[in-house]
């Protein structure tokens, strides 16, 4: 398998970025992430991209956050309790059989992105971790995460990197409207 985020093999997973938890995270740092997110699940609309989306206790740490709940349109968030999005039946029913290469983005890294990235990846999942779609509280509990994560056998990557390699050429019919979601 390679190493480049495809359009024929990827799926965009999205961990709990919800309202309370959101409002514990450095805003500077959640503005970053949200905005990465945002732009990833765009593209993935534009390019008819299976998304999946979770909630970690919703009825405590509330919905996804309006700035990213806007663009994705009626897909309805899974709520688990489980850390491990893996653990949750639901979550697994919605994965695409077909698409082996999970672009994971949410928070936190250090728990639930981390939990489920380990899961995936013992189920042999291609995982890769957007590095700046992802967020923690402590900088060092993300930085943990991250190396735990590569460790484990996850290709950490970032947001333009997955955009450009689902692209693969300036001539795709996609380029002009991805392109102008960096800028």
């Amino acid at each position: 398998m390679t190493n480049i985020a495809t359009v024929s093999h990827s799926q965009l997973v999205l961990i709990d970025v919800q309202v309370k938890l959101c409002g514990v995270m450095l805003a500077t740092e959640m503005q970053g992430m949200t905005a990465n997110c945002s732009r990833l699940i765009q593209a993935a609309n534009l390019l008819a991209l299976p998304i999946v989306v979770t909630e970690q206790y919703p009825q405590g740490l509330g919905e996804t956050i309006a700035d990213i709940a806007q663009h994705l349109g009626n897909i309805k968030p899974i709520a688990k309790t489980a850390f491990s999005a893996w653990a949750d039946p639901a979550f697994r029913a919605k994965l695409q059989r077909d698409k082996s290469q999970i672009i994971l983005v949410g928070m936190e890294a250090h728990i639930c992105v981390l939990q489920t990235a380990l899961d995936l990846i013992a189920q042999g999942k291609q995982v890769m971790v957007v590095e700046d779609a992802i967020i923690s509280r402590h900088a060092a509990n993300r930085s943990n995460a991250i190396a735990r994560m590569a460790n484990a056998g996850a290709i950490i990557t970032n947001t333009e990197s997955v955009l450009y390699e689902w692209l693969g050429d300036a001539k795709h019919e996609a380029f002009k409207a991805i392109s102008l979601l960096i800028k």
